[in-house]
């Protein structure tokens, strides 16, 4: 029996996809996004995130350790964040709000992390979701083998592609990765027509030149999908001193620079 490790499942959610959707956090990455809003989804194993402001001294937690998934502090003071789900498991919450899917075209979106790391679990959740007439999107970075692209292509309604960098050497030194593989195995998605819709972070002083910028509307431009630029936000900030993490904080990109940077994808 297939399981995965998921940190969360949000449902009635407008993001990620049209129309009203389940999102299924997958945890687990394979690459390290100094601006990443998630932090908790970056180890593949459960983890605790303790929350000081919010710890009354009860007492309750102590010797909890990451293996007491079933945990719950009454105030949210500490959580274990991520445990093992059955395919069935997580198909029984997708279901439950299979009416509000087919009355906003709406439909499930697997994100991560990475969720593609747990291929055989996606895959086989995303067949259970086309059986069943339910919308699928899959959110990828894209730095995966391509066999995994050919293995859920049949099964993905639409993939939501994160663009973080054009340029290899600023790839490289932002995510620790280097991009060849992402931009391969998104052109081979655009070759094959597959439903894609291009995400891009912009982030100050890390990929929001016009020239960077240019680059990957140059790139895009014999294909014409889709582009979504997302501005950096400081809502995760919190999470990483939550788990004990070191965190590194950017500016939040102007109003103005995101309209200069929204004009350049104008095919």
């Amino acid at each position: 029996m297939n399981k995965a490790n998921i940190f969360d499942i949000q449902r009635s959610s407008f993001v990620d996809g049209p129309g009203i959707r389940t999102t299924v956090f997958f945890k687990g990455c394979n690459l390290k996004c100094k601006w990443c809003h998630n932090p908790e989804s970056q180890s593949s194993k459960p983890q605790i995130m303790f929350y000081k402001d919010k710890c009354t001294g009860c007492g309750r937690c102590s010797g909890i350790t990451e293996k007491n998934t079933e945990f719950v502090c009454f105030n949210d003071a500490k959580q274990i964040c991520g445990r093992e789900y059955s395919v069935e498991e997580v198909f029984g919450i997708i279901q439950k709000d299979k009416l509000f899917y087919d009355t906003s075209n709406g439909g499930v979106t697997f994100s991560g992390g990475e969720c593609m790391l747990q291929i055989d679990f996606l895959c086989e959740i995303l067949k259970k979701c086309k059986e069943n007439n339910i919308h699928t999107a899959v959110d990828t970075a894209g730095f995966i083998p391509w066999e995994h692209f050919a293995e859920i292509l049949p099964y993905t309604d639409l993939f939501l592609y994160d663009i973080k960098a054009f340029d290899n050497d600023v790839h490289k030194e932002s995510v620790g990765a280097e991009n060849e593989l992402i931009l391969n195995n998104l052109k081979k998605l655009l070759e094959c027509r597959a439903n894609v819709s291009i995400r891009i972070p912009v982030i100050p002083a890390v990929n929001d030149s016009t020239e960077e910028m240019k680059s990957i509307k140059e790139f895009l431009t014999p294909y014409k999908p889709d582009v979504e630029l997302l501005p950096y936000h400081k809502m995760g900030e919190h999470k990483y001193n939550a788990l004990g993490m070191g965190i590194t904080s950017f500016n939040i990109p102007s109003e103005e620079k995101m309209e200069e940077l929204n004009k350049i994808f104008k095919y």
